[in-house]
């Protein structure tokens, strides 16, 4: 497998940070990783090789406020002055433009996984046509008043703190409850993987496992809530093929419930 990684300028002058693997034989297309939040595109180094194996040249940004794009470990959790998750889409689109542009007659497919797997289901509704597949790995669908809650929360909090201001208050709002099925715990990240070994990498790795700004949940939340709209959803192509899974265990996916759920609204 051969890798290399580089730099593009998004339209409002952010450098992006790109990882790209090769295959060493012939290419049967190209799959584009959005990875999750508090992590970086570096930990799908080990799925990339397992795709390059199957002739698949693989590409993975890392999100703004995340990883090399960030700059630094103190820059982690920041994503952009306002709208922040439709920056971190549009950044996606931009390198699919780099993906579709070098790769001109190979069909380019998009895999989400957490985070990643929302920025991919707004991702689609702006942009599927551009796509031959999309598959969003540990993700959910629509999730009732408990957004609008967490909007008013992460306004007053934005409100008290300032957009730039690291919340444990939204953090714990958010994660808070997500050991609790794996008691008793051995890391405060038992529920991300079954693996103790990557659950354990993650948490040594510096770049994964920070605080999120209240201007991340902020925008996080207003966009979960547009994106579920009507209109949102029947903007995804129809003929675009999309295949959804989470852990069995996986609380992003609410225990493989919530992927019934997005399967349901995808059928509206």
């Amino acid at each position: 497998m051969g890798n290399k990684t580089f730099y593009f300028k998004d339209s409002d002058g952010v450098n992006i940070f790109v990882y790209k693997w090769m295959p060493e034989g012939d290419i049967k297309g190209v799959i584009q990783i959005a990875h999750g939040m508090a992590e970086t595109a570096a930990r799908y180094e080990r799925f990339a090789e397992f795709l390059t194996k199957n002739g698949y040249v693989v590409f993975a940004n890392d999100h703004r406020g995340h990883g090399k794009t960030a700059g630094s470990v103190e820059k982690l959790g920041y994503i952009a002055d306002e709208d922040g998750f439709n920056w971190m889409v549009k950044d996606m689109h931009e390198l699919n433009c780099i993906i579709r542009d070098e790769y001109k007659n190979m069909p380019v497919f998009l895999f989400g996984h957490s985070m990643g797997s929302f920025l991919s289901q707004r991702y689609i509704q702006l942009y599927g046509k551009d796509l031959k597949g999309v598959i969003l790995s540990g993700t959910n669908g629509k999730q009732g008043p408990i957004i609008d809650l967490g909007i008013f929360v992460a306004s007053i909090e934005i409100k008290k703190h300032g957009r730039k201001e690291k919340s444990e208050l939204l953090n714990n709002m958010s994660f808070g409850s997500y050991n609790k099925a794996f008691k008793p715990c051995r890391t405060d990240f038992d529920w991300l993987n079954r693996d103790e070994a990557e659950v354990d990498k993650y948490i040594k790795d510096p770049y994964c496992g920070t605080v999120f700004t209240t201007s991340f949940y902020y925008d996080l939340l207003r966009a979960l809530k547009d994106m579920y709209r009507p209109k949102n959803i029947n903007a995804i192509p129809k003929e675009l093929p999309i295949y959804i899974m989470a852990g069995t265990m996986d609380p992003v996916g609410n225990k493989g419930k919530g992927v019934i759920k997005l399967y349901n609204m995808s059928e509206v």
